[in-house]
């Protein structure tokens, strides 16, 4: 086969990207390891900003019909807050949609405008020509001649490694882990996070314990913490979900046991160098475009696989697209990264989560920063804030998101 432009992976980022570049009017191959409708670890929570992008993918009314949500129920050290989405230039209105369903949607769209399927076959070389990639050849011997070329194969990001990604674990990064059970409150308005993850010795953890109703019998409960490298989590999560969702058995009327548990490791922050070259560009999760304060990545997929369409009109993508990224997402990433790692210390967030909890007002700043809901539109106090923050913590960074290659090094590789 020979196409305009090759994505590697349809989740979320790929899908979109793919959608974006047939669109456009270019020839798109749009290529993945599973079969679809396939599983992905993750929470399936979507955030105004997720709402936001698969309405410009015309997917707004079709998420709204499986359910959505006003907003964050905030439990922890004794406080239970009710916390509405802020709205301003985003939806007031979030949403939830099991992953199986959700990227075999978007991707039904990258297909209905003229993306081409390729399914069953993993990418794993690349041929270049010069400085630029010229195929990808996949798991059965065959290949694909190309132009251009996106990654979106996720955390791991098999054929970004082949690229030369590199992985920065010396910043935080997530371990999550996520299962499906039946519950009477499947139906609830509100997406639940217990900010006071106990482990089973009930020491207090630096994470939280979630539970998003998906209005179809079922939610999808997990468990999330962070690590460095220098403080890895230490926890094991089959173990540590199950205890959680005995803790929210009553609450949330639960029965029967948690299934389908699957788990993620997860780069944060643009902690990864090696994001692009001449004519090809990693995105979404493979580019560490992952919330450091909340685990989220599907908004960034989405977003991502849309401003990469806008630079198939650049002849040089290695210097384009990381700039691209920084200027989308730098400030922000660096000071969630600043707080994220902060978080990790082990005395923090006993000492720390009480005072924040007293204080609806401050929780609701929390989730707006947390939850990556302000966007360059805004320009309340808030907003103002918290861009002046992460410039002044983009300065301080000795390892800014999305450092430029040559900061690269054996010993961080993942």
């Amino acid at each position: 086969m020979n196409t305009d432009v090759l994505v590697i992976g349809a989740g979320p980022a790929g899908s979109s990207a793919a959608a974006w570049a047939a669109q456009a009017g270019h020839d798109v191959v749009l290529a993945d390891a599973a079969v679809f409708p396939r599983d992905k670890a993750c929470g399936d929570g979507l955030t105004p900003r997720a709402i936001a992008e698969l309405t410009k993918l015309g997917l707004g009314e079709w998420v709204r019909g499986r359910g959505e949500n006003r907003g964050l129920r905030a439990a922890g050290f004794g406080q239970l807050l009710t916390l509405p989405w802020p709205g301003g230039s985003l939806p007031a209105h979030g949403g939830a949609v099991a992953r199986t369903e959700l990227d075999a949607r978007i991707r039904t769209v990258a297909l209905e405008r003229g993306a081409v399927p390729v399914e069953g076959r993993r990418a794993v070389d690349v041929e270049f020509s010069g400085a630029a990639v010229s195929a990808v050849v996949f798991d059965d011997g065959s290949r694909i001649a190309c132009r251009r070329l996106i990654v979106a194969d996720g955390a791991k990001s098999t054929l970004g490694r082949v690229l030369g990604r590199v992985w920065h674990k010396d910043t935080a990064f997530g371990v999550a882990a996520r299962g499906y059970i039946t519950s009477g409150r499947h139906d609830d308005p509100w997406i639940s996070s217990h900010l006071e993850l106990r482990g089973t010795e009930n020491e207090v953890l630096s994470g939280y314990g979630w539970v998003f109703p998906l209005h179809d019998g079922s939610v999808n409960i997990g468990v999330g913490t962070l690590a460095t490298d220098k403080r890895p989590a230490n926890v094991r999560l089959r173990s540590l979900i199950q205890h959680y969702a005995t803790q929210r058995r009553d609450d949330w009327q639960l029965s029967g046991e948690v299934r389908d548990v699957a788990s993620a490791l997860l780069p944060m922050g643009g902690a990864v160098s090696g994001v692009a070259g001449r004519n090809w560009a990693l995105v979404g999760d493979a580019a560490g475009c992952v919330n450091p304060l909340n685990g989220e990545g599907i908004d960034y997929g989405l977003e991502t696989g849309r401003l990469i369409v806008d630079l198939l009109g650049e002849d040089d993508w290695s210097l384009a697209w990381p700039a691209t990224l920084r200027e989308h997402y730098g400030s922000a990433f660096s000071i969630a990264r600043r707080l994220a790692k902060l978080l990790t210390v082990p005395k923090l967030l006993p000492v720390a989560g009480p005072v924040g909890m007293r204080s609806k007002a401050l929780m609701t700043v929390a989730l707006r920063v947390m939850g990556n809901l302000v966007t360059e539109e805004d320009h309340d106090v808030v907003a103002r804030a918290w861009r002046l923050a992460g410039k002044a913590s983009l300065r301080a960074d000795e390892l800014p998101p999305f450092p430029a290659a040559d900061l690269r090094t054996p010993v961080a590789a993942g």
